[in-house]
């Protein structure tokens, strides 16, 4: 996939790998090279960046239609593993194109009894290179993905290093995704 599109306003987006937030001026040419989780990944003569989805209309009407959709699947019932797990299945690493369960970077889901009779969610989860800073981002969407579970009152996703990843890591979904298989 990649559309080219003209900003119609200004727009907040994260530098990528370094994880800065600046502002892509209206009028900047951006060509969109993946749209998955909810977020845009987009290419500039200035690098790559990310535009979250509450920012995915400065693409313009058209594009925020086809880019902006919104996931329509919502898990019910008790909250339970396979439902932690499906939902981070919506969460995508702005650069490569397979959800971060696929990629092995999801390590632990733990489910406690919450405060307020809801569930604490507890994760542990790692990046594909440490230094990359994208993690925060990647977390947060975590993060978000986990706590728009109907059950879960909290979540807190931490971004761990031991064992580091690596490539087998990658599960026979995503190697077949990347074209590995």
């Amino acid at each position: 996939m990649s559309s080219a599109h003209k900003l119609t306003r200004d727009c907040a987006a994260t530098l990528i790998p370094a994880g800065d937030i600046v502002v892509l001026e209206a009028g900047t040419e951006v060509h969109v090279t993946q749209a998955l989780g909810g977020s845009v990944t987009v290419r500039t003569p200035m690098g790559l960046f990310r535009i979250a989805a509450a920012d995915i209309s400065a693409l313009g009407g058209e594009a925020a239609a086809e880019y902006g959709k919104k996931d329509e699947s919502v898990l019910s019932g008790p909250v339970d593993q396979d439902a932690l797990w499906e939902s981070l299945k919506g969460c995508f690493d702005p650069e490569i194109p397979v959800n971060i369960v696929d990629l092995g970077l999801i390590y632990h889901l733990e489910l406690s009894p919450g405060e307020r009779g809801g569930q604490k969610v507890a994760a542990k989860m790692t990046l594909t290179a440490q230094g990359c800073g994208m993690g925060p981002v990647i977390a947060a969407d975590a993060k978000s993905k986990l706590e728009a579970l109907p059950g879960v009152e909290s979540a807190e996703v931490e971004i761990v290093w031991d064992p580091a990843w690596n490539p087998r890591m990658i599960s026979e979904a995503g190697r077949k995704q990347l074209g590995l298989e």
